[in-house]
């Protein structure tokens, strides 16, 4: 977990399934209670992710909407094309680097 100006950034690391799914969420949780004005979650570095990780992508997106701007880092079979194939990237922003999506928080302007 780090703070990038007034953006709370969470990368996430290895596998995203039931078995780390809460300690995810609490994460996520976390940062949520220190009123970011953004939350960026980074997947870059994550193998695999389950069904569960997509459920708390979604969770999280809806908890934070509309006070504050929410961005998911995926770039890559693991990641990316799960939310793609759920169509989760109409819902949740989706950028494939950390740089773009705090560009994208910042200014609101979703990636193409």
């Amino acid at each position: 977990m780090e703070h990038r100006d007034d953006s709370a950034v969470l990368r996430v690391q290895g596998v995203v399934d039931l078995a780390t799914g809460d300690a995810l969420q609490q994460a996520i949780d976390d940062l949520i209670a220190t009123r970011p004005s953004a939350l960026v979650v980074d997947l870059s570095a994550v193998d695999f992710l389950a069904s569960v990780g997509l459920q708390i992508l979604v969770a999280t997106h809806e908890r934070l909407s509309p006070s504050a701007r929410f961005a998911v880092v995926a770039d890559g079979p693991a990641t990316s094309r799960p939310i793609q194939l759920t169509r989760l990237d109409e819902v949740i922003a989706l950028y494939p680097t950390l740089d773009e999506a705090l560009s994208g928080v910042r200014t609101g302007e979703r990636a193409e």
